[in-house]
């Protein structure tokens, strides 16, 4: 079953994948530069402007599950249609917004859907090679997202860092007609379990900047889902993947290399200006270089995986991960701070496209849509507990 599966869903190029998911990454590091000049045009302060960022996070938390769901129960063709227009219906308020509070409410649209893109591209990858291609490109595409975003608003407007991830809309050329229509499960639709894995997300990512209540909010939801996967065993999140000790584990893996590369994201760049008095432009050209040739480096690893051995990657990403965690703090040269930051995105970024591929080999075909979607929601919450490590690490 997993042969025929795989084969249907190499027959997209991988290129074409890779145009539908990286995108996504925009949405992230976009308006990174660019944030108080918005907050300018849209009339608020910095504060109120940085929500533009925290929806996207929030927004494709939510969106990986949610695609996942849909795929399961509507197919694929039906899901990418679905966050094709959740992403122009986005980005086309973003492009019209005459307040933040409509750009806010595009910014979710956006992320929806690029949640759900970059799920479909996984989900159509089937091979470690082309998964770790989508994710090298999302890193690629991470890195350069500020420096495009600044050069858009300088050029054009400053709608144009918002309005980046659309780009990804281009991936449906080769990719929509190529889509199935079948399901992949026939089991109803667990609708409280899917608000209940959606709620917990919602709640996990905001532990950071409001830890009591979300922690508090988090324990409830985790309980109120154990009891609910007690009494479904084949909803939304399927028993046989929390007794699956394969994909658990490696789920929790991709959430500590993804935490990791986060934390470092915000802390070299710190350590960098703050403690060695480097100017803004130099950081930026020195972690792009860096993060550039990491990204190169994790696309490596995905394609080999298989000739190094499942067994040798995983030792592999481990050791490159603690390297970069433990070395970041305990450094003041400048070379060791960037080595750190390319070593931590090479585990994170190799990781992603690497585990998710030997997860899924071992879960039954009808579960794999719901695999992806939980694997890439616990890589986002790396992304909402990276930054939150910062006081600590300086």
């Amino acid at each position: 079953m997993k042969d025929t599966t795989t084969a249907q869903r190499t027959a997209v190029s991988a290129g074409w994948l890779a145009v539908l998911a990286a995108p996504g990454a925009f949405g992230l590091t976009g308006p990174a530069i660019v944030l108080p000049h918005i907050a300018e045009r849209l009339g608020v302060d910095l504060a109120t402007a940085t929500w533009l960022a925290t929806v996207n996070g929030l927004g494709v938390a939510i969106g990986a599950p949610l695609a996942a769901g849909l795929i399961a129960r509507k197919g694929l063709r039906f899901t990418l249609s679905a966050n094709a227009v959740l992403m122009a219906a986005g980005t086309l308020l973003v492009a019209a917004a005459p307040n933040i509070e409509a750009a806010l409410i595009g910014r979710v649209l956006q992320a929806l859907g690029s949640a759900g893109l970059i799920a479909m591209a996984m989900n159509m990858a089937g091979t470690p090679r082309r998964m770790g291609l989508i994710t090298a490109s999302l890193a690629t595409v991470a890195s350069v997202g500020a420096l495009v975003g600044s050069l858009g608003t300088d050029w054009i407007s400053w709608r144009v860092a918002l309005m980046l991830p659309a780009l990804g809309l281009l991936g449906l050329f080769g990719t929509l007609r190529a889509a199935s229509r079948e399901r992949a499960s026939a089991r109803p639709f667990d609708v409280p379990g899917l608000l209940l894995v959606l709620a917990l997300g919602a709640a996990l990512t905001f532990v950071p900047s409001r830890p009591l209540p979300a922690a508090a909010a988090a324990v409830l939801l985790v309980l109120a889902l154990a009891w609910h996967i007690r009494s479904r065993p084949q909803g939304f999140v399927p028993l046989s993947l929390l007794r699956n000790r394969v994909f658990v584990a490696y789920s929790g893996l991709i959430l500590a290399l993804g935490t990791g590369y986060f934390a470092l994201l915000y802390l070299v760049p710190h350590r960098l200006g703050h403690d060695l008095r480097w100017s803004g432009d130099t950081v930026g050209v020195a972690t792009l270089l860096v993060q550039l040739a990491a990204a190169a480096l994790a696309f490596g690893i995905a394609a080999y995986a298989a000739r190094i051995g499942r067994r040798r990657t995983l030792v592999l990403l481990v050791a490159l991960g603690a390297a970069g965690v433990l070395m970041a703090p305990f450094t003041a040269a400048a070379a060791a701070l960037l080595a750190a930051l390319g070593l931590a995105l090479v585990a994170a970024a190799g990781g992603q496209g690497v585990l998710i591929a030997f997860a899924t080999d071992t879960t039954d075909d009808a579960d794999t849509p719901l695999a992806i979607g939980l694997f890439n929601l616990c890589y986002q919450l790396g992304g909402a507990f990276g930054p939150a490590l910062l006081p600590l690490l300086t």
